[in-house]
């Protein structure tokens, strides 16, 4: 069961998918890319790469997962990484947290994984920062999915990538140790939320008319 604030989050997110058609056309190819998926049945291994896989690479990751299961789209496996192992930034936990997530931190440590229990389903998220290709996530077929441009500009090839697709976000660092920090993360989360709900939205389309014919 969903507690109410993330029903009301996930509400909030589904209202206002209307998203400018720059961003649209940036999105397109993971639309295209999970939509092949599906089609063959294939699974869809979809990793999320900045530099330092503490903000924006994790805010992909839990959102891309939980659209996903709202459209129980099946087969999606999401995963993150970075140029450089760090630690997933505290205030993007408390955001989470405070959008309705249940994260659990597993053990107090210099980079910490945090569990999170996926609303609709029985699957469970370790968040944590690594490296892209660190043991834990795919080796081949998947899709590098660059989340800021500094990480985008600096892993021009991903090996084992189906596809390397670029989209970019502003990092929400600019904020730190301001009076706007919470704003920031809050609006940065919702964003990256959205499109995420927005390309799953577009893929559901496609699944449902394949099994409309079968």
């Amino acid at each position: 069961m969903m507690n109410h604030t993330i029903q009301q989050t996930i509400g909030n997110i589904l209202s206002d998918l209307d998203i400018s058609d720059d961003r649209k056309v940036l999105l397109a190819p993971l639309v295209t890319y999970i939509q092949e998926q599906v089609k063959h049945s294939n699974p869809v291994n979809l990793q999320f790469i900045c530099t330092h896989n503490s903000r924006r690479s994790i805010l992909a990751q839990v959102w891309t997962s939980i659209a996903a299961d709202h459209f129980r789209i099946p087969l999606i496996k999401c995963f993150s990484g970075g140029t450089e192992e760090t630690a997933v930034y505290p205030k993007i936990v408390e955001t989470l947290r405070n959008q309705g997530l249940l994260l659990k931190k597993n053990e107090d440590e210099v980079n910490p994984i945090y569990e999170l229990d996926l609303p609709e389903k029985k699957v469970q998220l370790k968040l944590f920062s690594k490296v892209y290709n660190h043991p834990l996530n795919p080796k081949t077929n998947f899709a590098a999915i660059m989340t800021c441009s500094q990480a985008d500009a600096g892993c021009p090839f991903i090996p084992g990538a189906d596809t390397r697709i670029p989209i970019t976000y502003a990092d929400p660092k600019s904020s730190d140790g301001t009076d706007i920090q919470d704003t920031v993360y809050w609006e940065k989360s919702l964003e990256i939320a959205q499109e995420m709900f927005y390309v799953f939205s577009k893929v559901v389309d496609c699944y449902e008319l394949m099994h409309q014919k079968t």
